[in-house]
């Protein structure tokens, strides 16, 4: 946290001697040339972060492996990526390649989907389970790029679901005999949180630096990695005693905790390609624009997304860390009263924030 939060000036200052500005296009809902290239800062944090735990004496065990080295090293490609679409904006077959490369330094890493829960520990063959590994952290890393529309909108909903990760893979290595809690995914979702908590002061609206396609890609392998590090090992009698929720919750939390921007990229793709344009075809229906679009402002609109993403991903981990019966009515009344918030609350206008009217001269 405190290294991103550092290092956002330098780089701002990179990106405005450099050019890197995010054009003014029909689809943005920012009106001025705002540089970008925050994903250098947020890797840079990020490291620090890898770095800092790999010399702490009761993290060793966690370094034994390549693991979040591997991480580490797909983290910074594919930030490079994005970092030269920041500059001169890349086709998106090349701008793929280059995460291609990056999921499969994770993959290779260690970082791997080793079975699937599904009700039992489900083993498919080794190549099977990386190809899906990799499939995981592409979807990740487009889902994530797919949100970053409004200021501050992805930083704060990916350090959301990364504290649901961190919360739900502390609890489940607390379970092993004996309790393990310093995982590869609990070290990944802390540097995340911190990395998010840094970014952010610079970044929430009016922001002084976007982080691009260098932050967006990297926040979503590094989002990806956590999900996988939890999820691809971990045996449903873990999760819950009761069977129903043994076999519902090792994959229905993981979903739950990065609906937001799979829901996003989902609805993208089904409307475009019921359009007969390509799935990477730009427009102004993604979630946050429909949430502009029904009345609130641009802090609103990032504070109810933000909200939409703490109740369904914090929720969801609360089945598993408290009795069904506390956890479900606890979950309904937060959907129902995030769900009051964004469709009865007063537009903008009523708050006092109702837009000047052009008058021409006479």
């Amino acid at each position: 946290m405190a290294t991103t939060f550092l290092t956002v000036p330098a780089i701002r200052q990179v990106a405005v001697r450099w050019g890197a500005f995010t054009p003014v296009r029909n689809r943005d809902v920012h009106a001025v040339r705002i540089p970008r290239l925050g994903g250098v800062a947020i890797l840079i944090g990020y490291a620090a972060g890898t770095m800092v735990a790999s010399r702490l004496p009761f993290l060793q065990q966690v370094f034994e492996t390549r693991e979040l080295y591997g991480v580490l090293g797909g983290a910074a490609l594919v930030c490079l990526v994005g970092a030269i679409d920041d500059f001169h904006e890349l086709d998106p077959f090349t701008k793929l390649g280059g995460q291609l490369i990056a999921a499969a330094m994770v993959a290779w890493g260690g970082v791997q989907m080793y079975s699937v829960p599904l009700g039992t520990v489900t083993v498919l063959p080794t190549p099977v389970m990386v190809l899906l590994t990799i499939f995981l952290v592409l979807l990740s890393i487009n889902a994530v790029n797919f949100i970053d529309g409004l200021d501050g909108l992805a930083a704060g909903v990916v350090g959301i679901a990364a504290i649901a990760f961190f919360v739900y893979s502390y609890f489940i290595s607390y379970t092993y005999n004996p309790p393990n809690v310093f995982t590869s995914s609990t070290v990944i979702s802390a540097a995340l949180i911190g990395c998010c908590l840094g970014f952010l002061p610079h970044n929430f609206y009016p922001a002084r630096l976007f982080m691009g396609d260098s932050g967006a890609l990297l926040l979503g392998l590094l989002l990806a990695s956590a999900m996988i590090s939890t999820t691809g090992g971990v045996s449903p009698s873990e999760v819950s005693t009761n069977p129903i929720l043994a076999m519902l919750l090792p994959l229905a939390v993981p979903l739950s905790i990065i609906l937001l921007p799979l829901l996003d990229v989902l609805l993208a793709v089904i409307r475009r390609v019921s359009r007969g344009q390509s799935p990477f075809t730009a427009d102004k229906q993604h979630l946050h624009h429909r949430m502009l679009q029904i009345g609130h402002g641009h802090r609103r609109a990032v504070l109810l997304l933000w909200a939409w993403t703490a109740v369904i991903g914090l929720g969801s981990v609360s089945f598993v860390l408290l009795e069904t019966r506390i956890a479900a009515p606890a979950f309904a009344v937060a959907l129902l009263a995030v769900a009051a918030l964004t469709w009865h609350l007063p537009r903008a206008h009523v708050l006092g924030s109702r837009p000047k009217r052009y008058r021409p001269r006479r």
